[in-house]
């Protein structure tokens, strides 16, 4: 199909009846349905579209990690490990600020996996933030504002790794090497990712004060216990949110809690400094049989009750794996209709030397939005940006080129964040035990904000560029 107006149809109804109707299943499904049809492959190419976008090594990559957390939390819980963390936490932080810096700092330490961080976060902060009467809205924002954003600005990520590849062949850019010292050289640039970060901590620290749904969503606790609204519909099931601590468990800080947690920090960062490439997944399957075996030895559960708390686990992460799995074949035919080459076609011709920067910025961020991958958007607009600033600029590796590399990063993780087809946005609604739909809503008014701030920052970059020649 051919780059035509309907292409932005498919995601932007998705969008639009998640919001109206809270439904993001029916919503997506209904969205993947009218794009079947638009496509013209009739009713009979729904489940084609399902098979195509399902049967590939990257879903049944994610949905296994899915998996593998919802045992994991499942045992963490068991075993008396999260109560644990929450009494020893409780003695060192004693008010809301606090713990949500302490969510803040717990973010950070997970660098190195997008994915991680939410997943790990979310579960093991959710007691304590009940606790202090912080709502899971924000706990949720907490997760997913220091996981990509923070990802994205380290070098020794896979992130770095694939965003710099995007550029290899263009710009003078010759080799893997000399494309990670470019992005190396572009994080200063990344604005959205800086904010973001930052303004996760302020708001933590009262230097800002909650606005917007949040604000409401937060005096709602504060003022009545509630964690979330009334009919809110928590992305991870009770199954696994109430799952009771064994009657004999005695939690051993290290053996249940900080084992499967190094087990999984050491592989990911061995693996990534060996090849490259961290491994996730098998860090979160061997973390899974280490602390199941440990259940076993320490008698807190036998063998039918540890396979109990496994599907306990897998079935409270099923809501988080049917929104993902929709979520994949809406981006399958947004690829189908050539969505991004649409909403490139149509703005190309403003782009303009000191516009380039704030325009691909907000170009990513539309893109990101629509198809609900910042690496897809990657994949789109790197290999665009970057040589389109390197020949405005007289084949230069200078600011205007940097700026507007990161422009496509923070633009990538801008559309994330606003929309509810984003992968992190979903496992940060399921680590936190939010609704997902509340979760978006809620958040949307923080990206909005630093998104305004950083279109003007890329401006004003643009200019002073424009005014140097």
């Amino acid at each position: 199909m051919e780059p035509h107006w309907t292409s932005i149809i498919p995601p932007l109804l998705a969008v639009v009846l998640a919001f109206l109707t809270r439904e993001v299943v029916v919503s997506l499904a209904l969205a993947c349905l009218a794009g079947v049809l638009l496509l013209g492959q009739g009713l009979q190419g729904f489940p084609a579209l399902i098979i195509r976008s399902l049967a590939r090594e990257d879903f049944i990559w994610i949905a296994s990690i899915e998996l593998c957390i919802g045992v994991l939390v499942a045992f963490f819980r068991r075993s008396g490990a999260v109560a644990m963390f929450t009494a020893r936490a409780g003695r060192w932080v004693k008010s809301r600020g606090q713990v949500n810096v302490l969510g803040w700092l717990l973010g950070l330490m997970i660098f190195f996996s997008d994915y991680f961080s939410p997943l790990f976060v979310g579960p093991i902060m959710r007691d304590l933030t009940d606790k202090h009467r912080i709502s899971r809205e924000k706990l949720a924002y907490i997760c997913d504002s220091t996981s990509a954003p923070l990802t994205a600005m380290i070098p020794i990520t896979g992130w770095a790794v694939y965003i710099s590849s995007q550029a290899i062949g263009s710009a003078g850019i010759a080799n893997a090497s000399d494309a990670l010292q470019v992005f190396v050289r572009s994080i200063p640039f990344n604005f959205y990712s800086i904010l973001t970060v930052t303004m996760v901590l302020m708001l933590a620290l009262g230097v800002i004060r909650d606005f917007g749904p949040m604000r409401r969503a937060e005096r709602r606790t504060l003022d009545t216990g509630l964690v979330l609204r009334d009919g809110a519909v928590p992305l991870m099931a009770k199954e696994l949110t109430d799952l009771e601590v064994a009657a004999s468990a005695r939690a051993h800080l290290f053996f249940n809690f900080l084992m499967p947690i190094l087990i999984i920090v050491g592989i990911n960062l061995t693996t990534f400094l060996i090849t490259g490439t961290p491994r996730i997944l098998e860090g979160f399957m061997l973390a899974c049989l280490v602390l199941g075996l440990t259940l076993r030895l320490q008698n807190i559960d036998d063998l039918q009750g540890i396979m109990r708390s496994v599907y306990a686990g897998i079935k409270g992460v099923m809501p988080a794996v049917m929104i993902l799995a929709l979520a994949y074949c809406i981006n399958t035919v947004s690829k189908d209709m050539q969505t991004a080459q649409y909403v490139i076609r149509i703005t190309e011709g403003w782009l303009r030397p000191a516009l380039l920067p704030a325009l691909i910025f907000v170009i990513s961020g539309f893109i990101s939005f629509a198809t609900g991958t910042a690496w897809g958007t990657y994949a789109i607009m790197v290999p665009i940006a970057v040589p389109l600033a390197y020949g405005f600029n007289g084949s230069q590796m200078d600011a205007l080129v940097l700026s507007s590399l990161a422009a496509v990063v923070g633009g990538g993780i801008f559309g994330d964040h606003c929309s509810p087809l984003s992968d992190t946005t979903v496992l940060s609604s399921l680590g936190s035990a939010c609704d997902h739909i509340d979760h978006v809503k809620t958040q949307l008014p923080y990206a909005l904000s630093a998104a305004a701030v950083v279109a003007v920052l890329y401006l004003v970059v643009g200019l002073i560029w424009s005014v140097g020649r």
